[in-house]
């Protein structure tokens, strides 16, 4: 979609409507455009083969004269985690906070890109001017520390994205969500606000991280003589702090297992957001020198990922850690919707093994639930809602919310990714569509996977293929050899001679009349063998494989 001139603001979400993931939202107005997150989903159960899923942004491509630079509200895979793929593409400048440019640091160096991308440090107040955008950062609370909201400041209004928050009064570490400068922006008169809605189905408020702290203390303190295996998100800074407290406390020594979780806890204790008491953590390898009751693991895999470190363990594949019938896990987490049965997987293997689970009162969310919402709302007194980071019922309980605030219902925005949201001070429509949705990673491939590859790899998981190999003597096209049936995935052939036999004798025979006529192109013989053998097989199994006929010219 070209650009049109005319002196509206222009909100374009290439992501994260329809599901929780792949955040990305594009700002335009007239000659310059600002990109607000640039996150990653992970595949669903379909999509076989696939490794992530990125942004479709070819609307960014198209206009990348116009592009300014990237604003990443926290250091989430689901906010960050396309960046190196997208800015293979667009290499503009990163504007974020000190935690988050040092997760981003830490991924493009994995890439080998962090020589080739601009980042900037941003301190909460501080004011980045692009084109015809000002961006200020404002502190908020999440899972993961720095997280911030963006005041984006338009020659239309203000809009107020909150990214992912919650209002925390006492944090684990550093200050609570600056509810004083909201209030002052909402002074100022917003146009907009573009609200976090994953926990807008929850009534009352988010309790504090600090809430967790206590709990872990009460679980130490009742299993005194076990060893102790918390599974938790890699990223949520503030629980590996609790833990690694609590276990200072009680004086057990700690380990930390799993590539993300390592890796982050080595760049949040450099950067000053992690304090590991002396002599508290251990290497793995050293983890025999210690007896059971002074041990304590935090480990990557309370999702039930399959190939994360508490994965490994459940099921007796991991090299170093062996679950033995006294230990005690804690899952430290809530599934995300989708991975219960996952976790319910991991669980039944743990308790196969004699451990003990405890899954329940240890994770708190760092999402905000109505309540919260409601006094963003009251501070801010925006104009239009756009509820945004959510499937569609998460941001419609928000829409209702808002509408409770006293937002009148035409103003309330259930947008979809690819939506061209125009606003100005009265009135805000969509006024067209820019390609939008999942580009598929497999590999080192990016977007070679389109919906026909994706659509063939279904066929096959679901009902296997059939090769038809027949030889053609050149020229006058007598059938030489064959035809020979090979199949994967459809019937186990060993027990299915006489199905394959007849279905060999039916091609066969559609071959040999079809020979006798003239002016027959391969084309034609192709197109007879799949339909021959499509209705044979049908009739006699009611499948449906995927029928490749090979023709080789002798």
């Amino acid at each position: 979609m070209k650009k049109i001139n005319n002196l509206k603001l222009r909100i374009i979400p290439l992501g994260g409507l329809e599901t929780i993931g792949m955040n990305i939202t594009a700002f335009e107005y007239e000659d310059s455009i600002i990109v607000v997150d640039c996150g990653l989903a992970f595949p669903e159960d379909d999509m076989y083969g696939i490794d992530l899923c990125v942004p479709d942004i070819t609307y960014l491509q198209e206009n990348l004269d116009r592009v300014k630079g990237f604003f990443i509200t926290h250091g989430h895979e689901d906010h960050i985690g396309a960046l190196p793929y997208v800015l293979r593409e667009i290499n503009v400048p990163i504007y974020a906070t000190k935690l988050t440019i040092g997760l981003i640091d830490h991924k493009l160096e994995e890439h080998n890109m962090l020589q080739k991308v601009k980042r900037k440090v941003v301190k909460y107040g501080q004011h980045i001017n692009l084109g015809a955008f000002r961006v200020e950062f404002v502190k908020t609370n999440h899972s993961i520390q720095d997280a911030a909201a963006l005041a984006i400041y338009t020659p239309v209004g203000i809009v107020m994205h909150t990214g992912d928050f919650k209002v925390d009064y006492t944090p684990v570490y550093g200050d609570a969500i600056d509810l004083q400068r909201f209030g002052e922006i909402g002074k100022k008169g917003v146009l907009a606000v573009m609200c976090d809605s994953t926990n807008a189905e929850r009534p009352g408020i988010t309790m504090t991280e600090k809430k967790v702290g206590k709990t872990f203390e009460s679980i130490f303190n009742d299993h005194h003589k076990q060893r102790i295996i918390v599974a938790t998100f890699a990223s949520n800074v503030d629980r590996v702090q609790q833990i690694i407290n609590t276990a200072y406390k009680f004086d057990r020594k700690v380990v930390v297992e799993g590539r993300s979780m390592v890796n982050i806890i080595s760049i949040a204790s450099e950067l000053g957001y992690l304090s590991v008491p002396e002599n508290t953590l251990i290497d793995i390898e050293q983890m025999k020198n210690y007896p059971d009751e002074k041990m304590v693991l935090i480990t990557t895999g309370s999702q039930g990922e399959p190939l994360a470190a508490l994965s490994r363990m459940a099921n007796g594949i991991h090299r170093k850690v062996k679950i033995q019938p006294n230990d005690l896990i804690v899952f430290s987490s809530n599934p995300i919707p989708g991975n219960e049965k996952a976790v319910s997987k991991i669980i039944n293997e743990l308790y196969r093994q004699d451990a003990e689970v405890i899954f329940q009162d240890t994770h708190v969310s760092g999402h905000a639930c109505q309540e919260e919402i409601k006094l963003i709302y009251s501070l801010l007194q925006p104009k239009f809602s756009i509820p945004v980071h959510g499937e569609f019922r998460h941001r419609k309980a928000q829409a209702r919310l808002a509408a409770e605030v006293g937002i009148p219902k035409e103003n309330i925005l259930m947008i979809s990714s690819g939506d061209v949201l125009e606003l100005d001070e009265n009135s805000a429509c969509v006024v067209g569509k820019v390609p939008a949705g999942p580009v598929f990673v497999d590999g080192l491939g990016i977007g070679d996977v389109g919906n026909i590859v994706m659509r063939d790899r279904q066929h096959l998981a679901e009902d296997g293929i059939i090769i038809v190999v027949m030889t053609l003597e050149s020229g006058c096209g007598q059938l030489l050899a064959g035809p020979d049936i090979v199949s994967r995935g459809f019937v186990y052939v060993r027990e299915s001679e006489s199905l394959m036999d007849e279905a060999q004798h039916i091609v066969y025979d559609a071959l040999s009349d079809i020979m006798g006529r003239k002016g027959t192109d391969w084309g034609k013989i192709k197109t007879t063998v799949k339909d021959t053998l499509s209705d044979y097989v049908w009739k006699k199994t009611k499948r449906r494989p995927m029928i490749i006929p090979i023709i080789m010219e002798v």
